[in-house]
């Protein structure tokens, strides 16, 4: 496909009203120096800046008719005559070859199982169990002898490491599996929210072979999974507009489920998208 320069102008421009749409709330926290429990993770803990979601990329292999100003950008190649240009997987192949494998792998294995709905998102629980001080500076809402009382009456299931390695001393033993990091391809389930969280941070390693458009959608999953990941929490957020899923109950466990289930949908589709629109399959 290609598309000519006004075309592919606009979309860039539609692009970028939407990414400052998205990010406006913590664009104008950081101006004024104060900082959120919630939104900041998208930001802080991926380590992305808003700017970066406002560059509109076209996908592989699709050619910008007269962009002469992209010519030098990474993974763009010459297209044929004059000013045109396009992404290039072959060039981001070559010069990031274990970082396109670790993506393809993990894009392809996580579609290819069954996702897992018994978890309850209590890998936040057990970041904080039998524990004095606390990453999150909210407090417990059900007191340290609450929460871990609710840890104990259930078995850990977490399969991801990014959230497993942050398990106190003490939950580590608790948990079912034990991920590590090389383990990561083998264990992720689309079923994790934060293994939807982290398509938002494959889209952004995948750079301009992925259309503007997907990444933005990637990036609205990954705050509204992040809404669950702490309405589910062991922590008190009501000073900041979030009400709980109280998983400790059994209407809190079917909300979770449901909630994560929709979320295991999406991230199925988006997994086919990134692939579809990086390798064409």
């Amino acid at each position: 496909m290609r598309l000519p320069r006004d075309a592919w102008m606009q979309r860039a421009g539609v692009h970028q009203e939407r990414a400052d749409a998205l990010t406006a709330a913590h664009r104008e926290r950081a101006a004024r120096g104060e900082k959120h429990p919630v939104w900041d993770f998208l930001f802080t803990y991926y380590g992305y800046k808003p700017a970066l979601l406002r560059r509109w990329h076209p996908g592989s292999g699709i050619v910008l008719e007269d962009a002469p100003e992209r010519a030098g950008w990474r993974w763009y190649t010459p297209a044929g005559l004059g000013d045109a240009v396009m992404p290039d997987p072959e060039a981001f192949r070559t010069e990031k070859p274990q970082l396109a494998g670790l993506v393809e792998r993990m894009l392809r294995r996580t579609a290819s199982r069954p996702g897992q709905f018994g978890c309850f998102g209590l890998h936040e629980w057990a970041m904080v169990y039998r524990e004095a001080e606390h990453r999150h500076p909210a407090p417990l809402r059900l007191g340290q002898a609450g929460t871990d009382a609710v840890v104990e009456a259930h078995e850990l299931r977490c399969t991801h490491f990014d959230a497993f390695r942050f398990f106190t001393p003490d939950a580590v033993p608790r948990n079912r599996l034990s991920p590590t990091r090389d383990s990561q391809p083998d264990l992720e389930q689309p079923g994790c929210l934060h293994a939807g969280m982290d398509l938002y941070r494959w889209a952004v390693k995948l750079g301009p072979l992925i259309p503007g458009e997907l990444l933005l959608d990637a990036f609205e999953l990954a705050r509204d999974i992040r809404l669950l990941d702490m309405e589910a929490a062991p922590y008190d957020l009501s000073e900041w507009g979030v009400q709980p899923v109280r998983i400790e109950t059994p209407e809190g466990k079917a909300e979770y489920v449901r909630r994560q289930r929709g979320f295991a949908e999406r991230g199925a589709v988006m997994r086919e998208r990134m692939l579809a629109a990086w390798l064409g399959h």
